[in-house]
């Protein structure tokens, strides 16, 4: 690997940090003044157009609908974008931008458990050690406003174990797609089973599909949150692993984001961190890094991407299996 190409991967991988620093804020800004389903279905459905007008100028779109590997591609939509959007979006606007980025680091918990569960890997001191040290960081930032409304919380927490269960689709039955394809089966198919849900829904509880307040004014919103943040985050991902190996983008990312958010929420919603909020954040950026940072036990292929790398991370020598 040259030094141009590792200085583009890490100028990529901060570019990734960035962009996921943000994801919290700009959800509970767009959801404190808006309909939260409206928000998370507006929001997938403009990422899903983004990646149909990808995948079309590459020729890919028709791989959406045809072959063996098209029903496990809606479902990878369904359970790997719709139900997280929904979970994330409606849990965010119940509570907090730091709550909802601190919930969403239980996804190296979730990734234990199931990798141990359904993929047979043993459970290492190492891995124990720091998914403990992340939950106790979480349980250490939680306040007072999150415990009063534990049904928001409740769905934060969901959000990374339908993640991981998405992950386990692809292990088990995508493993030879490329991660344009997955990517665009993510926010494709995402984005038509939520806006075909929130219709059922709305029509069912006699409920306006579009929310009563201008839509203009949210859609500049709606963009950031749909375009930039979902599918150009992803993007983002790839392009940094590409140039660099899987672990060090991994250690890089993942611990920065919940710190970076103390200050982005501050600066969109000003939300103020306690110091137990600080003090919990810090204490999961290090649990998380212990996670990822931990050497390599098994085979690419068997890997569980992190919440970061969520789908069809290239494999290789480089970038080992999961962490031990």
């Amino acid at each position: 690997m040259g030094p141009e190409t590792e200085r583009a991967g890490l100028g990529f991988a901060g570019l990734c940090v960035l962009s996921g620093a943000f994801v919290a804020p700009v959800a509970r800004l767009s959801t404190e003044g808006g309909d939260a389903l409206f928000v998370a279905t507006a929001t997938t459905l403009l990422a899903g157009l983004t990646a149909a007008v990808v995948l079309l100028a590459k020729g890919q779109l028709r791989s959406l609908v045809s072959g063996r590997d098209a029903l496990p591609l809606v479902m990878l939509g369904a359970l790997g974008t719709m139900i997280p959007n929904l979970l994330f979006f409606l849990g965010t606007a119940r509570t907090s931008a730091l709550d909802a980025v601190l919930c969403l680091q239980t996804e190296p918990a979730f990734s234990l458990l199931l990798a141990w569960l359904v993929l047979g890997h043993r459970l290492t001191l190492r891995r124990v050690f720091s998914v403990a040290v992340l939950l106790i960081g979480i349980v250490c930032a939680m306040t007072g406003d999150s415990i009063r409304d534990p049904l928001g919380i409740s769905m934060l927490l969901a959000a990374p174990l339908a993640w991981q269960l998405s992950h386990l689709l692809v292990l088990r039955r995508l493993t030879g797609a490329r991660p344009e394809l997955l990517t665009g089966a993510r926010y494709v198919w995402g984005g038509i089973c939520l806006g075909f849900t929130a219709a059922v829904f709305c029509l069912v509880t006699d409920r306006p599909l579009l929310p009563a307040s201008p839509t203009e004014a949210q859609l500049p919103l709606l963009a950031l949150q749909g375009i930039v943040l979902s599918y150009c985050g992803t993007m983002l991902w790839y392009q940094a692993i590409a140039r660099l190996d899987l672990a060090r983008a991994t250690a890089i990312i993942v611990p920065s984001i919940p710190v970076l958010t103390l200050v982005t929420a501050f600066v969109i919603v000003g939300e103020v961190p306690s110091l137990r909020q600080v003090v919990g954040l810090c204490i999961v950026a290090g649990g998380v890094l212990s996670f990822v940072s931990a050497p390599h036990a098994v085979e690419t292929l068997e890997r569980v991407p992190t919440q970061t790398a969520p789908l069809g991370a290239d494999g290789g020598e480089e970038a080992g299996g999961d962490v031990a």
